[in-house]
C-alpha cells in the first residue's frame, strides 16, 4: 500500500498571503492541533523582513514552539542567506529555498537574478554543511509549470534548473505550480523527468487549485512516484508576488481523496476539523474552502489500511 507525507503549509504560505495577522498564541495553538491531527511536517514560518511580511515577524518564536512538538518536522521558507542563518539558529529542521524557473517571477518574488540565486543556494548549502549538518535543504522550484508574468515556461528550463540545484548540494528538488497553470499530463511528464535527472533528490509537489486542477495533478504526480505533497488547511494562501495565484489545494480534501483511494496519510480528518476551528476563530473574516468540510464524510468511509 502506498503511503505519502502531507506537508502542511498554511501557517506560512497561507498566512503570508492575507492581510490579517494571526496572533502568535493562536498560531502556536493552531500548529499544536495540526500536529495532533497527524501531520508530520508543517511549514510554520517564513524568515523574511517583517517590513515586507509583518505576518511573519514572530518566526523565531513560532519555530521554537513547534520544536517542542514530538515527531514533527519543523519546516520554514527562507529567501536568502540572512534568512537561512536566522532559521538554522532558531533550530528549524528543514529549509525551503524559493527558486523560480521564470526569471521574471524570481525578480518579482525575491529581487534576485538566476545567477544571484545560484550564489545564494551555494552559500546556504556551505553554511549548512559547516555549522548545521542535520538541517535539510529543499529547492522549491516556483513557476515550474508556467508563469503569470512571462507565460510559458519550457519544460527543459525546469529540468535544467532542477539539475543545477542538485549539483549545488540541496537535498531535495520540489516542483511548484505557483500560479495554477499545471495540467495532469504535464505534471506526470515533468516529475518523471525529474526523477530520471536527479534521482533520489527528486522531491515533492506543490499545487494550486486556481483552475480546479489541483487534486487531478496530485493523482498524476502519484503515478510518477511522488510521495510528498504540500497543502493548506482551508485552502488559504498563494504567492503574493504572482498575479492571480490564488488557491492552495485544501488539506482536508487532499486527505480524503488519498485515504479513500487507499493511500495512507496518517492524518485524522475529525482531528483536522479541530485545527480548522482554531483557524476560523483566529481569522473570523477569512474565507476558508474545502468540499469535505462543507459536505462531511460519506457513510461507510474508512481510512486506508495500515502499511505492512
Amino acid at each position: 500500500m502506498t503511503q505519502v507525507l502531507i506537508s502542511e503549509v498554511a501557517p506560512r504560505d497561507g498566512l503570508q498571503s492575507i492581510a490579517a495577522t494571526m496572533p502568535t498564541s493562536a498560531k502556536c495553538r493552531w500548529i499544536d492541533t495540526l500536529a495532533a491531527a497527524g501531520l508530520r511536517e508543517i511549514e510554520v514560518a517564513s524568515f523574511v523582513s517583517p517590513k515586507l511580511l509583518p505576518q511573519m515577524a514572530d518566526a523565531v518564536e513560532v519555530v521554537r514552539h513547534a520544536l517542542t512538538l514530538r515527531d514533527l518536522t519543523v519546516a520554514v521558507l527562507v529567501p536568502n542567506l540572512r534568512g537561512a542563518i536566522a532559521a538554522m539558529e532558531a533550530g528549524a529542521h528543514k529549509l525551503t529555498l524559493p527558486v523560480s524557473v521564470s526569471a521574471a517571477h524570481l525578480w518579482s518574488n525575491i529581487r534576485k537574478t538566476p545567477e544571484q540565486i545560484e550564489e545564494d543556494v551555494a552559500n546556504i548549502v556551505a553554511l549548512r554543511n559547516e555549522r548545521f549538518p542535520d538541517v535539510k535543504i529543499e529547492a522549491g522550484l516556483s513557476t515550474a509549470f508556467g508563469c503569470t508574468i512571462s507565460g510559458d515556461v519550457p519544460e527543459d528550463d525546469t529540468i535544467r534548473v532542477s539539475v543545477r540545484m542538485a549539483e549545488l548540494g540541496v537535498d531535495e528538488v520540489g516542483l511548484s505550480d505557483s500560479v495554477g497553470y499545471a495540467n495532469p499530463a504535464q505534471v506526470k511528464r515533468l516529475f518523471t523527468r525529474l526523477r530520471e535527472e536527479v534521482g533520489n533528490k527528486a522531491g515533492g509537489a506543490h499545487f494550486h487549485n486556481t483552475r480546479g486542477q489541483g487534486l487531478a495533478n496530485v493523482v498524476a504526480a502519484l503515478d510518477a512516484g511522488v510521495t510528498t505533497f504540500d497543502s493548506s488547511q482551508g485552502g488559504i494562501g498563494g504567492c503574493p508576488y504572482a498575479p492571480g495565484a490564488t488557491g492552495n489545494i485544501v488539506t482536508e480534501d487532499l486527505v480524503f481523496m488519498l485515504e479513500a483511494s487507499g493511500v495512507k496519510t496518517g492524518v485524522d480528518l475529525e482531528l483536522l476539523a479541530n485545527a480548522r476551528a482554531v483557524l476560523a476563530e483566529a481569522l473570523p473574516n477569512e474565507a476558508l474552502y474545502g468540499y469535505v468540510p462543507a459536505a462531511g464524510l460519506p457513510k461507510g468511509f474508512h481510512y486506508a489500511k495500515e502499511a505492512a
